[in-house]
């Protein structure tokens, strides 16, 4: 590594916008970059690459890693903690404390390595309008005010401002709708959720059925575009200090692309019905293993392969048991990217072809079917 060039550490690098900011800033030969991760992540790694495993939540061993780390200039924080039961996690004490903690060790860590940051870039999301607490404003724009609840996202905010501060140093928030990518194992990425699912489907003869419930429009975001969105911000000036919606840039509903989902994996769809995909696609781990001997899939189990992301599907299809309105869905959740595009961002990308990307890359490497 350099000590003359920038230096980026990517904080939560295995997970979706973690796994593709270092890719991103991997491919750009101007920056170093540090990743830190529990897990190594799936890149091609470089020269001015390298990687700690590191839990967040040990002070100590933070403090460690961003030393080892050499003169940061940049950092890119797209770690998070879940609890095992999603969805109520988000109100719990324990995962808004944690996500808390993980954010100061890293802020304290730096501050203590006296490292020359001058960017540093997290992640919130729609729960900063409380779409999944009642009726948010259409659309949400950056400048409404909090909306007030608990959530992690306000207590890390408060920190970076005020460590930005001391520190000399810019920060840009992002707050992206529905993230996918291709990483494993992930909280919240419905990819590799989908592909199991039709997979399995295939595999028993049972219809690639929409298995949610009451339909609405929604919107996407391609974890390649944030990582742009994330790079440019590192160096523009008018993402100093900014807070931005950002989406893919259109609008999709489930219904709608469900056929495409079908081709991809050549499955036959069929009726709407309603399955729990939380309590259905854990109970075919032996189907899933049958399945990856035959094709030749990577030795990898279902779990590893879902993370909590089946139980994030409950809720992103609207599927309630009885079929009544799932409330959180039941509303439009809808934001302006007005202000991102105005400071100089204007990429964009096809919800419907980011899907496919992302259906053919899990297959090429071995992970679907």
């Amino acid at each position: 590594m350099s000590g003359s060039r920038p230096r980026v550490l990517v904080l939560g690098a295995t997970g979706g916008v973690g796994q593709a900011a270092t890719e991103r800033f991997l491919a750009d030969e101007a920056f170093d970059v540090v990743a830190i991760s529990r897990r190594r992540p799936e890149v091609s790694e470089r020269a001015g690459y390298r990687h700690s495993a590191v839990d967040l939540r040990d002070a100590t061993a933070v403090d460690v890693a961003v030393k080892d780390a050499g003169p940061v200039t940049h950092v890119v924080y797209a770690a998070l903690f879940e609890t095992d039961d999603l969805i109520a996690g988000w109100v719990d004490p324990v995962q808004i404390d944690t996500n808390r903690l993980m954010f100061a060790n890293v802020l304290e860590a730096l501050r203590a390595a006296g490292t020359p940051v001058r960017h540093i870039s997290i992640l919130q999301g729609t729960k900063a309008y409380g779409y999944h607490l009642g009726r948010m404003r259409i659309p949400g724009k950056e400048s409404q005010p909090r909306v007030d609840h608990g959530n992690f996202y306000w207590a890390q905010e408060d920190l970076l401002v005020g460590a930005a501060r001391s520190m000399g140093a810019a920060y840009t928030i992002f707050r992206p709708q529905f993230i996918f990518s291709g990483a494993l194992g992930a909280a919240m990425n419905l990819i590799p959720a989908i592909g199991a699912y039709a997979s399995l489907c295939r595999e028993i003869g049972r219809p690639f059925s929409f298995p949610g419930g009451a339909p609405y429009v929604a919107e996407a975001v391609d974890a390649r575009l944030l990582a742009n969105a994330l790079h440019w911000a590192a160096t523009h000036p008018t993402a100093a200090d900014q807070t931005f919606n950002i989406t893919n840039g259109d609008v999709f509903e489930w219904r709608d692309l469900w056929p495409s989902f079908a081709e991809a994996f050549d499955v036959e769809t069929g009726p709407d019905e309603r399955l729990s995909l939380a309590q259905w696609l854990p109970s075919q781990e032996a189907v899933w293993r049958r399945i990856a001997e035959r094709q030749g899939l990577r030795h990898l189990s279902l779990r590893s392969i879902l993370g909590l992301s089946h139980q994030y599907a409950d809720d992103a299809f609207a599927y309630t048991p009885d079929g009544s309105p799932l409330p959180s869905r039941s509303r439009p959740v809808l934001l302006s990217t007005v202000k991102l595009r105005q400071a100089g961002f204007t990429e964009c990308i096809d919800t419907a072809q980011m899907f496919r990307f992302w259906f053919a890359r899990l297959q090429a490497q071995r992970v679907l079917p």
